[in-house]
C-alpha cells in the first residue's frame, strides 16, 4: 500500500509511545485476525483434502491447539467481555508466533465436489508482508515499536537510532567490542527491565575503555585517552568533566551496583537520556583514538 498523505508530509505521529493504545491492539490483532481467515497459517497448520493429502487451506484447531500449548493468545477473542485488551508482551509474542508460521497462499487448483481450493505456500513473501503490515500498524499510532526479523523491537530515540545501527564495533579489545555490542543489543529490547541491563554493560565497556591506552594506572590511562579526544583546551576540560560525571552517575545508581544506597532508574526516558550521554562520549573516544565506532 502507498504512503497516505499525513506520512507523505511528515504529520505522523512521533514514534515514542511505549504502551499499545485500545486501536493499535485492535489493528494488530486484525491483522492476524485477517491472515488465520485468508489462510496464511495453512502451510504451518494445514487443513487436508477430504480425498487426499492435499494442502485445503488451513485448520483452525490444529493453529488454535498451537497457540494454547505455547500459551498463547487466540486474537478473536479479544477484545473480551469487559472490553479489555491483552497485555501488551502477549500481543507481541502472538505477533512474533505468526511471523514464524505465515505464508501467502496461492490457490492451484479447485476440487469441484468439496468445493475449496489447493494451495501452494510462499513463506518468505508471506513474511515480508506481515512484517510490513505490522509495522505499518506501529508507524501510524506512533509506537517505539518495529517488528525486525519475526523479533518486536523498540526504536531508539531520534538520533541515537541512527548512531547505534551505523557505528561498528572494532576496537581491537575483543572484550570492549562484546560489552559495546551486548549493551546495543540490550537497549533496543522493548523489555525496560532489559534496557536497564544495557546500561549496566555501556558503563562496564566504559571502565574498560578507560584503560585500554598505555600508562602505569587508570587514571593516566584515561587521561591519555581523553587527550587524543581535543586539543583545545576549553573542550578537553569539558570532557574531563563529563568523564568524571559519567563516572559518578554509574556509581551513585543503580547501574553497576544494586546497594540499597543508590538511586534505582525506573524511567524509560531516563535510561534513554543515560545511555545517550555515555554512548556519544564512547564514540568520541574510539573515534578520536583511531578505534572505529
Amino acid at each position: 500500500m502507498k504512503k497516505l498523505f499525513t506520512e507523505r508530509f511528515g504529520l505522523t505521529q512521533p514514534r515514542v509511545n511505549e504502551a499499545l493504545d485500545a486501536d493499535t491492539a485492535i489493528g494488530l490483532l486484525g491483522i492476524i485476525q485477517a491472515r488465520i481467515s485468508e489462510n496464511w497459517f495453512g502451510e504451518a497448520f494445514p487443513a487436508e483434502c477430504e480425498d487426499g493429502g492435499l494442502n485445503a487451506g488451513c485448520d483452525t484447531s490444529k493453529l488454535k491447539g498451537a497457540l494454547a500449548a505455547y500459551n498463547l493468545i487466540w486474537p478473536a477473542d479479544w477484545p473480551n467481555e469487559d472490553g479489555l485488551f491483552p497485555d501488551d508482551p502477549q500481543i507481541f509474542d502472538l505477533i512474533e508466533f505468526s511471523y514464524e508460521h505465515v505464508a501467502i497462499p496461492e490457490a492451484c487448483g479447485f476440487h469441484s465436489y468439496w468445493r475449496h481450493d489447493h494451495y501452494k505456500y510462499d513463506q518468505e513473501k508471506g513474511r515480508a508482508k506481515f512484517t510490513e503490515d505490522v509495522n505499518r500498524v506501529f508507524e501510524r499510532h506512533g509506537m517505539a515499536f518495529e517488528l525486525v526479523q519475526g523479533e518486536v523491537t523498540r526504536i531508539a530515540p531520534t538520533g541515537l537510532q541512527e548512531a547505534l545501527a551505523e557505528t561498528v564495533f572494532k576496537t581491537g579489545d575483543n572484550d570492549l567490542d562484546r560489552l559495546l555490542e551486548t549493551a546495543r543489543g540490550k537497549f533496543l529490547n522493548r523489555s525496560l527491565d532489559i534496557r536497564k541491563e544495557a546500561l549496566e554493560k555501556l558503563w562496564d565497556a566504559w571502565e574498560r575503555l578507560k584503560t585500554i591506552e598505555p600508562g602505569k594506572d587508570k587514571r593516566t590511562q584515561a587521561k591519555a585517552l581523553l587527550d587524543k579526544a581535543t586539543t583545545e583546551p576549553n573542550l578537553r576540560a569539558r570532557l574531563e568533566k563529563e568523564a568524571m560525571e559519567l563516572t559518578e552517575i554509574g556509581n551513585n545508581f543503580m547501574i553497576r551496583h544494586t546497594e540499597t544506597t543508590k538511586t534505582p532508574i525506573t524511567e524509560s526516558v531516563h535510561v534513554d537520556y543515560l545511555f545517550h550521554r555515555m554512548f556519544s562520549l564512547i564514540q568520541l573516544l574510539l573515534k578520536s583514538s583511531g578505534r572505529g565506532a
